[in-house]
């Protein structure tokens, strides 16, 4: 049980969007907040995070901090970081003098810099790690898991984020816990349609890129019309900045197969449940390590089968669930396979999916969730 106390948490984060590590903060915030801390969260730029944010009970303070790309794991890209970093540093300081908190919460390894700022505070420091890059090389892992060594404690979203850790530094294993993510459930559970009358309905769900993998559904999509199965695929999400080419060849791919009349772009959306309510099966492509899945873990909620690359973290989100198929990453064959043995069985994987979504649920139960990292940050604090 978390004790009742009063005390001051400065949640960093690296962006104001809504997604996977956007929304998993989002619990976490609301969790500290029923347990009776004051929560003040910062992110450098404004966005549709921040009024969730303040909805939730949470202050909201925008302060200058680099978010690490991959560009900066270089000579040339820590040299340009250096004026951004020196800012940051300045800015991060002083808001830790106003602020005065208890703990620093730092939500995903990508804002590094207050790592070392609640070091130079000597403020305990609890790193939430939501990423997992096992298959880069062994500096780079270094390299992104040196600053947790400046944490008093360290929770994971997955085993397989953890073993990356321990991979890097044998050292950090002893301070990493466990957690997995809560994550909510639609408001209205809807069971997917008796019949597949009309075109079998794709959803792919998540940011639009070459590791995403949304390709690989385009390509199995294709394959799947060669094969005689009239379907149609949903893309919900958008892409990074400055990341506008991915899209712009995804839609040259669409083109090139033909399939224009059959794919719909719908951009970010701030509710994925009318999409889920309205898809027949759910794609998580992902080419390249996962730290978890959450849309898988969505679509698990909302009853529908998934379509999962068998690879890291996905198979910790959709282990255990026989609605859920495991496919070879980035291979359009495997998963336009999956897709049809859903569409061929269609009545076995129907009632799978409505019997896995409470399961789902329990799982990642929301109210189990808060609890756990409001008594892991209220630990934290105490050490002080």
């Amino acid at each position: 049980m978390v004790r009742d106390a009063v005390f001051v948490a400065l949640v960093a984060h690296p962006s104001a969007d809504l997604y996977g590590s956007d929304r998993v903060l989002l619990e976490s915030v609301e969790g500290l907040v029923a347990h009776g801390v004051k929560v003040v969260v910062t992110i450098p730029s404004s966005g549709p995070l921040v009024p969730e944010l303040i909805s939730r009970g949470a202050s909201v303070l925008l302060c200058p901090s680099p978010v690490l790309r991959k560009s900066m794991l270089s000579l040339p890209g820590l040299v340009q970081a250096v004026p951004s970093a020196i800012k940051g540093a300045i800015a991060s300081l002083r808001l830790l003098s106003t602020v005065r908190p208890d703990v620093v919460y730092v939500n995903t390894v990508t804002i590094p810099l207050w790592n070392f700022v609640a070091l130079i505070k000597r403020i305990p420091l609890l790193v939430h790690v939501h990423e997992a890059e096992g298959s880069a090389s062994p500096l780079v892992r270094r390299l992104l898991a040196f600053p947790l060594l400046a944490a008093s404690s360290i929770v994971a979203n997955s085993q397989f984020s953890s073993r990356v850790l321990q991979s890097s530094f044998a050292g950090l294993g002893a301070r990493t816990t466990v957690v997995y993510n809560g994550v909510p459930g639609p408001e209205v559970f809807g069971a997917p349609r008796e019949r597949l009358d009309g075109p079998f309905r794709i959803l792919f769900l998540g940011r639009l890129s070459a590791r995403k993998g949304v390709d690989v559904v385009v390509d199995a999509l294709a394959l799947l019309r060669k094969r005689g199965i009239t379907a149609h695929l949903d893309i919900v999400g958008a892409v990074f900045p400055g990341y506008e080419w991915y899209e712009t060849e995804l839609r040259e791919l669409i083109q090139s197969h033909g399939l224009e009349s059959f794919v719909s772009f719908h951009g970010f959306q701030a509710s994925v449940w009318p999409f889920l309510d309205a898809a027949d099966a759910v794609v998580i492509p992902s080419r390249l390590d996962e730290p978890f899945g959450n849309t898988a873990v969505e679509a698990l909620l909302a009853a529908r089968p998934v379509v999962v690359s068998d690879t890291s973290g996905l198979r910790e989100a959709a282990g255990g669930y026989s609605s859920a198929q495991f496919v070879v990453p980035g291979s359009p064959e495997s998963t336009a396979d999956a897709l049809e043995a859903i569409v061929a069985d269609w009545d076995k994987f129907r009632e799978a999916s409505i019997t896995d979504a409470p399961l789902a649920a329990t799982r990642h139960s929301i109210t189990k969730y808060q609890a756990e990292m409001a008594e892991r940050v209220q630990r934290v604090a105490e050490r002080a």
